[in-house]
């Protein structure tokens, strides 16, 4: 019982060959989890820079608004990694990031709150360079998901990784029918004996 034309050439050339086919991973949906996987990190650096940032400014208690400025920071860029790993619940709340143009600006949008209101104080210079490299960082990973989406990439994933699903099912599903296979046969010889 095939669910598709996939399905039914996976089907044929198993059963007529004798051996099972393995078809390895579809390239561009590796490169699409590496990307997000480089996306998910960059957030995560943002996420450490905006709380050393907070406690920075909570401590000193001078600028209690660029604190809670960077609460909010980390809470976005606490969303942007949960959006990378296309967590069902959170694409379910927030359809906009399951759109790549979407994502995209999202993470610019938090690039420059990670970037905004930096102090350039002698003493903080390694955390103003920190947060330089990650708003940058996050900025371009940002742009290329907004370029991407425009270019209708992400349809183009969610068709591939339908794809994927469906081939997965169906090896599943031949697996089960051989095993089934083979009992059938081993009950039918011990009824023949």
């Amino acid at each position: 019982m095939s669910r598709n034309g996939d399905t039914a050439a996976v089907t044929e050339n198993a059963s007529s060959s004798g051996t099972r086919i393995r078809v390895g991973p579809d390239p561009f949906l590796v490169v699409c989890r590496c990307f997000s996987v480089i996306t998910s990190l960059t957030a995560i650096l943002c996420i450490v820079v905006n709380v050393l940032s907070a406690i920075s400014s909570f401590k000193d208690g001078s600028d209690i608004f660029n604190g809670i400025f960077r609460c909010y920071a980390v809470v976005l860029a606490f969303l942007v990694v949960l959006a990378e790993t296309e967590w069902g619940f959170i694409v379910k709340f927030w359809k906009v990031l399951e759109y790549w143009a979407g994502r995209g600006m999202l993470q610019i949008f938090v690039a420059v709150m990670t970037r905004a209101f930096t102090d350039y104080s002698a003493k903080e210079k390694a955390l103003v360079l920190l947060q330089n490299i990650a708003s940058y960082m996050l900025l371009s990973c940002g742009v290329v998901y907004i370029i991407s989406g425009i270019l209708c990439i992400g349809f183009l994933k969610r068709k591939r990784q339908q794809k994927e699903t469906t081939r997965e099912q169906a090896a599943k599903d031949l697996e089960e029918l051989e095993q089934r296979r083979e009992e059938l046969e081993q009950l039918l010889m011990q009824e023949g004996v």
